[in-house]
């Protein structure tokens, strides 16, 4: 009997220090799709090498309306957003034609302080905002957005998006068909990170691509211009829990060290190592850091 307490002694005992371990982690998350696993990586990892505090990843987690949420709640203490998804999907605000990065910066971190108890941080370097994209081979030369509408006007074309891009309001399809009257056959909901082979193979026309991946340059893809300046700033920044920010007070500080460290070239280059080449996302963050000089090897 006394063994058998014991023994249930140990195991509460080791099972309570590892819910205190947990509780005592920063818990780092991102959206499912590729430069959202990379992200997190260098964001945990580098604050493991500047700190004693220790990292928990929830990976994948999900889109805006499922990040948004948790970090209100507490289930994540900190994520990289974008600012122009925190302005119109999140806060519902309009953004005005040409409104610079700093001014939207502005208006989310007041937002989301008076919110969701949740600040912005330093943009890191790169804006990942979209571009429409076709295969080069296709019998039309669009460079812009309303390029692009003229030619839906004449033919068939199919339009493909991931599922969220159609959910989303402010900066989604429907404020976007809105702007730009596109005439489309149909429209196609894809995984974000399938819709670059389903254009590049001819299953849709058009995608939404995103500027920082590197199968855009890889497949051979045509990108075109927001001529009418439909979507805001979308410059990538930790969010991080105020709450998150008290409990752990060497936080803010490290995560600013990586301002502006991450350019749009360092982007491309790190998805397409992981989407076309099959790396690991904690490989490439790791190298990285270590090219940059930001962590030792």
């Amino acid at each position: 009997m006394k063994k058998t307490l014991l023994t249930i002694g140990m195991a509460a005992s080791l099972l309570l220090g590892a819910c205190s371990d947990s509780e005592e982690a920063i818990v780092i998350s991102g959206k499912p799709w590729t430069e959202q696993f990379i992200l997190p990586q260098i964001l945990g990892q580098y604050i493991e090498e500047k700190t004693d505090y220790k990292v928990e990843y929830k990976e994948g987690l999900g889109e805006v309306a499922i990040m948004t949420p948790a970090l209100e709640k507490g289930d994540i203490d900190l994520y990289v957003e974008y600012t122009g998804t925190g302005l119109k999907d999140v806060l519902k605000e309009e953004s005005e034609v040409g409104e610079s990065s700093e001014s939207v910066l502005e208006r989310v971190k007041k937002g989301y302080e008076e919110k969701f108890q949740a600040t912005w941080l330093s943009p890191l370097g790169f804006e990942n905002t979209y571009t429409l994209a076709y295969a080069k081979d296709k019998d039309y030369d669009a460079k812009t957005y309303s390029d692009l509408v003229e030619v839906s006007r004449t033919g068939n074309m199919v339009f493909g998006a991931p599922h969220a891009f159609y959910e989303r309001e402010g900066d989604g399809y429907d404020d976007f068909i809105n702007s730009y009257p596109f005439t489309f056959t149909r429209t196609e909901s894809l995984d974000p990170n399938l819709m670059y082979e389903a254009v590049k193979n001819g299953d849709v026309d058009i995608i939404p691509a995103f500027t920082t991946d590197g199968r855009i340059e890889r497949f051979d893809l045509q990108t075109t211009e927001d001529d009418l300046g439909f979507f805001p700033k979308y410059d990538a920044a930790p969010v991080v829990r105020l709450e998150a920010l008290e409990k752990f007070p060497e936080l803010e500080k490290v995560l600013n060290e990586l301002a502006g460290k991450i350019s749009v070239e360092d982007m491309l280059k790190m998805n397409a190592r992981v989407d076309i080449d099959g790396d690991k996302a904690e490989d490439v963050a790791s190298d990285f850091l270590v090219e940059k000089g930001l962590i030792d090897k």
